[in-house]
């Protein structure tokens, strides 16, 4: 996995090298994809993290305008669905937090990082017993694109707008695009209208370093998406 993301950004900061090349990378990435869940806790017990949206500038925009949203809207409890090595976490100002991710490794190197403070919580998927319940907001940050198979994604979405009482907030792309890797770009609005609607998006913020092929460290293709609850008619 380290040798091909080493190849994958030589190949985007060489000039010269051609269309061939990066075939070749994404056949590689390909061949190595078993499924999301097999994919992210391989990186993680590997070495690897999060990836450059959890860490530099992008860490620190994300971070400006989620603090700004729990503080304005005096939100106690967030929860993460897709929490990954807690980089980003660690510029949060959350008064509750809860991490749930589909990787044990991810869960226990949060785990470890947050050993000492008590106002975070991190749970393996699927151990409901100790993340159930309604939250002020759930947060999906750099997770949907990355949501391969049909089934793990409608799965994800229904969890999301399960946990949520007040807010959720989805930090991604919004368009469709077939898979390449371990990447998928989804439009997630059509499933919302479609599958939740008792909620409605009231806010979208625009990243402020937008994608870039010259800079795939520190732009990204994701936008913030706020929903909340629809008010009784």
């Amino acid at each position: 996995m380290r040798w091909t993301y080493t190849l994958t950004h030589l190949v985007h900061r060489t000039p010269g090298v051609g269309s061939l090349t990066r075939r070749v990378v994404q056949m590689v990435r390909n061949r190595r994809f078993k499924g999301s869940a097999t994919y992210w806790d391989s990186t993680y017990r590997t070495g690897g993290n999060s990836g450059p949206g959890s860490y530099g500038r992008l860490a620190e925009f994300k971070a400006e305008v989620l603090n700004g949203f729990v503080e304005r809207n005096a939100v106690k409890t967030v929860i993460e669905l897709g929490c990954g090595d807690g980089a980003q976490l660690a510029r949060a100002r959350y008064p509750g937090y809860v991490g749930v991710d589909v990787s044990p490794s991810a869960i226990a190197l949060c785990q470890e990082r947050f050993a000492g403070d008590p106002s975070k919580q991190f749970f393996l998927l699927g151990a409901t017993d100790g993340y159930a319940g309604a939250h002020d907001l759930v947060l999906s940050l750099d997770v949907i694109f990355h949501l391969i198979e049909d089934a793990a994604f409608d799965r994800y979405m229904r969890d999301l707008f399960a946990l949520a009482d007040r807010y959720v907030i989805i930090y991604a792309s919004n368009v469709d695009r077939a898979p390449m890797g371990h990447v998928r770009h989804r439009r997630f609005t059509d499933w919302i209208e479609a599958n939740a609607t008792a909620w409605i998006q009231i806010d979208f913020i625009k990243n402020r370093y937008p994608f870039d092929p010259r800079r795939r460290d520190d732009t990204s293709y994701a936008d913030f998406h706020v929903f909340g609850r629809r008010k009784p008619i």
